[in-house]
């Protein structure tokens, strides 16, 4: 039981810092049993995109209203913020409609200001754990920590994944569509005008960041850049506890307290991928784990410790299926070359995302040939880790923003 203990200690210190205690609601369902949307957003928001951009490129905005963003609940920031609807594609290459959150400082600045399009953490599985869901009440997890970025004057888009908080299920833990949401979040804050208005122009330098899930995110996005958003001018990429190498996580997690992620990795993989069949491999206890899942805001310390063995809800485990084991291996990180430098930060006591994930994704981009600053946090649990390393994650970000060279520490 000790990663349960430590990750409600990392917890607590993450609670220190404003912002950062996520709520646990309840997402709903329709009598049907297909996941609705919950959220403090309109299904039709006050106004619809219009522009030169043709309807449904990736990146276009579909919908658009004022939102607001507090850390936490009640407190005031001086920012202006929006909730959008975006055109994104899925790990299969279809169209699809992603929401998020853009933020940008009230300062008078004209611009061009830097944007971040940053990815978070896991939140959960239920629409109500949207980040723009959370953002108006002060319960997102990680807005503290979005706070210091607009506090240096970025704007800051934040994309809520496919399926979390639209139409369906959310596709958790696949690298392909986590990653073109990132990209496309980015897009949709240059063509928002209201961010326009307030600097963030086609000339703005662009940082790709997040961790846990938000680093495979930005992970995936740094290397997509060249081949699916090379207009964006991003200069560089921060990522952190990256679960570089999804099968051999769940392989590293059964039997240990770590399990119950990995039933939520192969939800979110079958929500991309249905002719995985999923349900064909559950148990009743498992189907109920899963409904459960997709019904509320279950963070990593809710769900880590549901159980300990697959074979505990399922008749047989279908990470031995080579069906399986191929869309896992899809989704991992390393297996491309960001075109742009990469700030790359693990905790070397993380037991959630072992350390040695983070060496092999290094040596793998290493090998590569891309531009990686490794920065190990010693002593660096999960949660603690993505507090730790946060700020200099952005301070490598400023210096890419101002022109500053880097060779990197691959050497």
């Amino acid at each position: 039981m000790h990663l349960r203990a430590t990750a409600v200690t990392a917890v607590a210190a993450l609670s220190l810092a404003p912002g950062l205690t996520g709520g646990h609601e309840s997402g709903s369902r329709s009598a049907g049993g297909s996941r609705s949307a919950v959220s403090s957003h309109p299904a039709v928001s006050s106004r619809s995109a219009v522009g030169s951009h043709s309807a449904g490129s990736p990146g276009d905005i579909v919908s658009s209203s004022p939102s607001s963003f507090h850390p936490t609940p009640g407190q005031p920031t001086n920012t202006q913020a929006w909730h959008i609807t975006y055109r994104s594609t899925t790990a299969k290459g279809a169209p699809n409609t992603v929401s998020g959150t853009v933020i940008v400082p009230k300062d008078g600045k004209e611009g061009p200001r830097p944007l971040i399009s940053y990815a978070l953490g896991t939140v959960g599985l239920a629409d109500s754990c949207a980040p723009s869901a959370g953002f108006p009440k002060g319960t997102t997890v990680e807005a503290a920590l979005i706070q210091r970025l607009v506090d240096r004057g970025w704007a800051v888009a934040v994309t809520d994944y496919e399926g979390l908080g639209t139409p369906g299920d959310h596709t958790y833990t696949v690298g392909r569509a986590e990653g073109q949401a990132v990209l496309d979040a980015a897009r949709a804050a240059l063509r928002l005008p209201e961010a326009a208005a307030a600097g963030v122009t086609r000339k703005s330098p662009i940082g790709l960041m997040g961790y846990s899930q938000g680093g495979q995110a930005g992970g995936w996005a740094a290397e997509l850049h060249r081949s699916y958003a090379p207009e964006l001018r991003v200069k560089g990429t921060a990522a952190g506890g990256v679960p570089s190498d999804l099968l051999r996580l769940a392989q590293h997690h059964d039997g240990n307290i770590g399990a119950g992620l990995v039933l939520m990795a192969a939800t979110g993989q079958n929500a991309a991928f249905p002719e995985l069949h999923l349900e064909n491999y559950l148990n009743d206890r498992g189907r109920r784990y899963v409904d459960y899942m997709k019904n509320n805001c279950a963070g990593v310390e809710a769900v880590a410790g549901l159980f300990k063995r697959l074979s505990e809800v399922t008749v047989k485990n279908p990470l031995d299926q080579p069906d399986w084991q191929r869309q896992m291996h899809a989704s991992d990180v390393g297996t491309r070359t960001p075109d742009e430098p990469v700030y790359l930060y693990h905790g070397t006591a993380d037991l959630l995302i072992p350390y040695a994930f983070g060496k092999q994704l290094r040596a793998d981009w290493c090998g590569r040939g891309a531009t990686v600053q490794w920065n190990p946090i010693l002593l660096g649990e999960h949660a603690e880790a993505a507090i730790q390393g946060a700020a200099p994650a952005a301070d490598w970000l400023a210096d890419r923003f101002e022109g500053k060279p880097t060779s990197g520490n691959c050497g």
